[in-house]
């Protein structure tokens, strides 16, 4: 196959979304939950997009926004300190701060300083593929932390910043810049930006269709005839009967 060929194969990239247009859609994701895009990505047969290991440690926040990616990598030259990464500034309002530090145990990379002043710019929060620490400040505070560990380890002279706006590989799932991220105390999910809007219609629907089950369970009918009525083996699809009057 020639590249012409191939390039003529190959999926649309979706329109670059506004301001106002991510905001709204940032707003319909923070309805939903991670169960129900896992389920919407499940209906569009393509992976689900987990980010393995990733866990609150803020419960109850909720993390949401396009990926602004950070790398690390192991200091190369230990006579020359090397202090905190300066990136935060450039983070726009909104994003989920995606960082890979390779799912490090032995030192962090995101502490409380951080959190403060990504909670004052309008960060939607942080996940970190590695360790995070002064997990309760955040906490305190609010902000929607993740990460798959935690330690006391500062990063400085331990690990330096790679890169910002690159690919990053959190666990076996690639994250590019400008994908969605939605994390909450399930774990944490990666949308494709070219599927976001379609993933989160089809999230919504899973919605309804679970709302509809439970209130007809929970009003006396069997769960069995429930499901089968309002569509559960393909929720994404908003089948069934709609009962709503």
């Amino acid at each position: 196959m020639t590249t012409a060929q191939a390039a003529a194969q190959a999926p649309a990239p979706a329109p670059a979304l506004g301001e106002v247009e991510v905001a709204a859609l940032r707003e319909r994701l923070l309805r939903l939950d991670t169960a129900a895009v896992a389920d919407a990505m499940d209906g569009l047969r393509i992976p689900a997009g987990v980010l393995p290991g990733i866990a609150a440690r803020t419960p109850d926040a909720v993390a949401c926004g396009p990926a602004f990616t950070v790398r690390y990598r192991a200091v190369d030259d230990d006579t020359v300190f090397r202090g905190a990464a300066d990136y935060l500034d450039d983070v726009p309002a909104g994003s989920v701060v995606v960082v890979d530090n390779g799912g490090s145990r032995t030192c962090t990379t995101w502490g409380s300083l951080l959190s403060s002043v990504a909670l004052d710019r309008g960060v939607s929060g942080t996940v970190v593929h590695g360790s995070a620490r002064d997990v309760r400040e955040s906490r305190s505070a609010g902000y929607p932390l993740f990460s798959t560990n935690v330690t006391m380890v500062s990063g400085k002279n331990r690990v330096m910043l790679d890169r910002t706006g690159v690919e990053v590989d959190i666990a076996g799932t690639s994250v590019a810049p400008g994908d969605w991220i939605l994390a909450d105390d399930n774990g944490a999910l990666r949308i494709p930006a070219a599927l976001v809007e379609e993933v989160v219609r089809r999230a919504e629907a899973v919605e309804r269709t679970e709302s509809r089950i439970r209130e007809a369970a929970l009003g006396g009918s069997r769960l069995d005839e429930a499901r089968a009525r309002f569509g559960y083996a393909r929720p994404w699809e908003d089948g069934g009967e709609d009962d709503r009057r």
